[in-house]
């Protein structure tokens, strides 16, 4: 698949996204019962570039859907999966929306049930509050850690304060990603996505950036308003982490500049060796 520019999303970006369960660009799609739940998860083959696998782990209001372009653009050289959280996307709902911690727990069975080594767990938005709970619980499950446009800022830390700041990131980004937020409202159900936001403007993700011991990466849209570049540096430190901004990107950085995104995980998985001078 072709990417578009950083910024964009184009027809081809939408087909695949809206293709599950159906296979596509290599990404196919298959159910376990983790604890109790049937759980889809979209995921890739292996390279056979013995790589880790990474992980991507989505947000309050969406699914595997909207990840599904850094997949592909990881996924020539890393097994990639994309679990769809309890109750969004393809996966079995339960009768209540599950907080953070909830959500943490069902993730860390999920990596218990595919007996995967030490992964690169990516965290987009809510998916990073779950990414860092799980990180600091269970470290010994997470090699490497990327928080993309983190929430929630203290700043704005209310549901209403949190939705405006998404209302201003909704004339930033590509249209035609409208339909796959459509979709994902209409699995999870509307109000689970208003429940879970209002777990995310509870659950004061600093306690769990302090406890992360992994490598960990910060990366944001410059032109994000949810994640503003105060909380994001203050993010980055709190989590000893290096922090990538990508230009031109709002808070979806994941969805629209892939490519940008896929780079800054492969340098920290793999960073440049240090070349000796010769003798």
């Amino acid at each position: 698949m072709r990417t578009t520019p950083t910024g964009r999303f184009g027809r081809a970006e939408l087909r695949l996204a809206l293709a599950a369960p159906r296979p596509a660009a290599g990404l196919t799609s298959e159910w376990r019962l983790v604890d109790g739940l049937r759980t889809h998860t979209r995921r890739g083959g292996d390279p056979g570039t013995g790589a880790p696998p990474v992980v991507l782990v989505h947000g309050l209001a969406v699914s595997h859907r909207y990840l599904t372009p850094l997949a592909v653009a990881l996924a020539a050289t890393h097994p990639v999966y994309v679990p769809d959280l309890p109750g969004f996307g393809l996966t079995e709902r339960p009768r209540r929306a599950y907080d953070v911690r909830r959500h943490a727990e069902h993730l860390a069975s999920w990596l218990a049930a595919y007996r995967l080594p030490a992964v690169c767990l990516l965290g987009h938005s809510f998916g990073a509050e779950v990414a860092a709970a799980l990180a600091a619980s269970e470290p010994g499950s997470v090699r490497a850690l990327v928080l993309a446009s983190p929430t929630s800022d203290p700043a704005a830390r209310s549901r209403r304060a949190l939705f405006g700041r998404w209302f201003v990131d909704t004339s930033r980004e590509t249209p035609l990603q409208a339909p796959i937020l459509v979709r994902d409202v209409w699995n999870a159900r509307p109000w689970r996505v208003f429940a879970s936001l209002s777990h995310s403007a509870r659950n004061a993700v600093e306690a769990d950036l302090v406890r992360i011991t992994a490598p960990t990466l910060v990366v944001a849209g410059a032109r994000d308003p949810v994640v503003p570049a105060g909380w994001r540096a203050q993010a980055a430190r709190l989590a000893g982490a290096d922090l990538v901004v990508v230009p031109g990107a709002a808070h979806n950085v994941a969805t629209t500049a892939p490519t940008a995104v896929a780079d800054a995980i492969r340098h920290l998985l793999a960073p440049a060796l240090t070349t000796q001078p010769p003798l």
